[in-house]
């Protein structure tokens, strides 16, 4: 395992026990409101890494989603399983992590997206979403009242209307 810094790497790069080390932060770290669907939803993009003596203090995912805004599908780069580890917060570990993953999305993607982190990402310049969500269901278009108000947004290289509906992809768990 990696000895200490940041580390980006895609999930196909990162070996097993790399990957279990970082599920054990995730679990700890979310108090055990981690679900398997949750680390499903980090897995197949870039993890931003924190390392300290060959452990994760630090965590970070960016994987791709298709988001609907305006009649037109954004390249989104959502970003999943943000946390640090109880005994290392506010020491700029989290920070570390968003940069580095926030230099992923610039070259990438044309959005960023997240529903989680609020008071981190809008010191980052990140902004909540104001307009209604709806989720791709397999049986149509539904409207995700209970994600309204908690998505952040990063604009990358469009323009966005905050009154215009927001939809994101389907996936199991928690859509957005």
């Amino acid at each position: 395992m990696p000895t200490g810094g940041l580390q980006i790497a895609h999930t196909a790069s990162l070996r097993a026990g790399e990957r279990r080390a970082i599920r054990t932060l995730l679990d700890a770290a979310f108090g055990g409101d981690f679900s398997d669907d949750d680390w499903e939803h980090a897995l197949g993009g870039l993890h931003a890494v924190v390392w300290e003596g060959g452990e994760p203090i630090a965590h970070g995912a960016v994987v791709m989603r298709r988001l609907l805004h305006a009649r037109r599908a954004l390249r989104t780069g959502y970003v999943e399983a943000v946390a640090v580890r109880a005994d290392r917060r506010r020491r700029g570990h989290g920070n570390a992590v968003m940069e580095g993953l926030e230099r992923v999305i610039r070259a990438a993607y044309e959005l960023s997206a997240s529903d989680a982190g609020a008071e981190l990402y809008a010191a980052r310049g990140w902004r909540r979403w104001k307009g209604r969500a709806w989720v791709m269901a397999p049986d149509g278009l539904r409207r995700t009242e209970g994600d309204e108000g908690s998505i952040q947004i990063l604009p990358v290289s469009v323009a966005l209307s905050p009154d215009v509906d927001l939809a994101c992809d389907w996936r199991d768990g928690e859509v957005w």
